[in-house]
């Protein structure tokens, strides 16, 4: 939505913007107030309320899948760095407010006009504006501030960030860096080097295990039993009779109308190296043909169109725009038996014979039967699921047996086992299921719940009959997941020996290669690496080139834990300076306006913190601390 503006400020450095802006200011400074859950922040007396803060929590839990195996304390830090973050937009609202920043409405409308979603051939059509907000729950009213907001946020930062410069003597060290290359040599040490030195015993697991009581939990859960009713379930059981389905083609058949098509053959002559000769062969075909030969078998005999020789010529049914121009014109000049030829086109010679036309006109019932049939069960099927989902509340109300009440409404009493709050399949992550079920009322209270609307076409009806507080594994339980951590936490303390071992070898005056390959290193062949090699473990690249430069007769040496595990030894002997003529130009231009948006990032940043310094803000510790009670 709104693609000319957000195009300016998309992609992948504004991903790196964002995630730069993000950065929590960890209320340094802030006045906390322990006065109630009303608000969670106010920004120079402008509240952010806890509701609303609530919310954007949930949607972030619910967006983002794998925020669900956070602990405690991360979801506690989550929270604190979404509240900075409504923080930091009520600061820019306010200071957009009071320096008098402003969409005019032709600005507003012009752009909103422009947008594809909203037009119809090429035109803004006001009617599908409204119906494509409403489909996603938005008054146009509340789009259209929400829009102006956004352009007055995007006037801001462009004016901040497009101001930025980029010194010569900035991007001429840029591209030296870009381009520079370092001679290294790698030693590598894995696990295998030092297993025959590591032993587990059960005092270290039972160790492990007690050291770590967050580890092996298994959440709480519950066994539920559900009564589930949908509208694609009611639609497949209704029935829909001829006459109706043939009264509805009828009164739909407008929707269906095609072109006028029209099924030929032809035999195709190429050119080849001399067309009067193509010309020539394709006039006693033509003769042949009229004197009684079998057109099929000529055209499986000579035609030179692969794909419809072997079929007799047939080209199919198609209309006139599905055809070359030369042949379509012919074809759709004819009268259905006629044979006509030889025609001239840019492919060689054309004989054709028209063997059926079809009329301009609906699409026959038998092609369309299961779409009408498919919309007339749809129609049907939404006042009788409203009438069984009324069934439904009425059944509940009346009734405390879950299987009475799916008898009442001829459904299927089901179950699950193992429902925790991450959901359970067949409702997968709705979060409308996981509050039925852990609703105290029905989680502990043994109540039905009320009949929970699971999206627009379904709807669902839980009891809990069991209830599994969160427990921790046993010991027994996790013991082999418990031996490969305190092997690997082995393994990594006894590879680091074996890398200190290396560089006090090498301090000592020994042979790098020598030291590494007596500490059971593998020991690679120098090599240049440049900042954009892929083929080395990304954090030795990171930590060869953060070293600093070895010296005319000395290497750097160090070593670096691997994102495997594996722990490299490097000695850095030299430094190769960046040419930057190497670097193709496009990539230098490049170059020069990432400094410059990473320069206008630094400025805006700063800009926010300025805003942040100079305002009273007001966090509700209490609303930070709802998140055992929410979550």
């Amino acid at each position: 939505m709104l693609q000319k503006i957000r195009e300016k400020f998309t992609g992948t450095f504004a991903l790196v913007i964002l995630a730069l802006i993000g950065i929590p200011f960890v209320f340094f400074g802030i006045n906390y107030n322990f006065i109630g859950s009303s608000f969670a922040a106010k920004v120079d007396g402008e509240e952010i309320s806890a509701g609303y803060f609530e919310q954007q929590y949930r949607s972030e839990l619910a967006q983002r899948p794998e925020f669900a195996d956070l602990n405690a304390a991360q979801r506690q830090q989550l929270r604190r760095s979404l509240l900075d973050r409504l923080v930091r937009d009520q600061l820019v609202r306010n200071y957009l407010a009071e320096n008098g920043y402003r969409i005019g409405d032709k600005q507003l409308t012009d752009l909103i006009q422009q947008e594809q979603e909203f037009q119809v051939d090429g035109n803004f059509d006001r009617a599908t504006y409204v119906d494509y907000l409403a489909v996603r729950g938005r008054e146009p009213r509340e789009f259209e501030e929400s829009q102006r907001q956004f352009m007055r946020e995007f006037q801001l930062r462009s004016s901040i960030m497009g101001s930025a410069v980029v010194t010569p003597s900035e991007y001429r060290r840029y591209l030296n860096l870009a381009a520079e290359q370092r001679l290294v040599s790698l030693a590598t040490l894995t696990e295998d080097v030092v297993a025959g030195e590591i032993e587990i015993t059960d005092e270290q697991i039972q160790a492990f295990y007690d050291s770590n009581p967050t580890m092996f939990q298994l959440p709480e859960s519950a066994d539920v039993q559900y009564v589930r009713i949908s509208r694609e379930d009611v639609a497949e059981g209704i029935e829909i009779a001829a006459d109706r389905l043939a009264q509805y083609y009828e009164d739909e058949k407008f929707r269906y109308l095609q072109d006028e098509q029209r099924q030929a053959r032809h035999i195709l002559i190429q050119f080849g190296d001399d067309e009067d000769a193509a010309s020539t062969q394709a006039e006693d075909l033509v003769m042949r043909i009229r004197s009684g030969d079998s057109f099929e078998a000529l055209a499986g005999e000579f035609s030179m169109d692969g794909g419809t020789a072997s079929q007799g010529g047939n080209l199919g049914v198609l209309t006139e725009s599905q055809l070359p121009e030369v042949l379509g014109a012919a074809i759709f000049a004819m009268e259905q038996g006629d044979l006509e030829g030889p025609v001239r086109s840019d492919f060689g010679f054309h004989i054709i014979r028209l063997d059926e036309v079809l009329e301009r006109g609906p699409l026959p019932l038998d092609q369309v039967r299961g779409e009408l049939i498919s919309e007339l069960r749809d129609r049907e099927a939404e006042s009788l699921y409203l009438e069984l989902e009324r069934r439904l509340s009425d059944a509940v109300f009346e009734m405390t047996d879950m299987q009475a009440i799916a008898e009442a409404v001829g459904a299927e009493l089901q179950t699950i086992e193992g429902f925790t709050r991450d959901g359970a399949e067949p409702f997968g992550a709705n979060q409308a299921a996981i509050d039925a079920v852990f609703d105290n009322a029905v989680l502990t209270g043994g109540q039905i719940s009320e009949v929970i609307e699971l999206d627009s076409a379904s709807a669902a009806i839980f009891r809990v009959t069991e209830y599994n507080e969160a427990t921790r594994q046993p010991p027994d339980e996790v013991r082999d997941e418990i031996e490969a951590m305190v092997r690997s936490q082995q393994a990594e303390i006894l590879l680091a020996q074996r890398g200190e071992q290396i560089l006090a070898a090498v301090d000592g005056g020994e042979d790098f290669g020598v030291a590494a390959e007596a500490a059971g290193a593998t020991v690679g062949e120098p090599k240049l690496l440049t900042r954009q090699d892929t083929e080395t473990d990304q954090l030795v690249v990171f930590e060869v080139f953060a070293a600093p430069k070895p010296g005319p007769d000395s290497a750097v040496t160090g070593r670096v834990r691997g994102l495997d595990g594996s722990f490299t030894v490097y000695s850095l002997e030299a430094v190769l300076p960046g040419r930057p003529e190497s670097i193709p130009l496009a990539q230098r231009d490049a170059g020069k306006a990432q400094l410059a948006q990473e320069s206008g990032v630094g400025d805006y940043l700063a800009f926010l913190q300025s805003l942040y310094n100079e305002a009273e803000v007001v966090i509700n510790q209490d609303a930070l601390e709802e998140q055992e009670l929410l979550q």
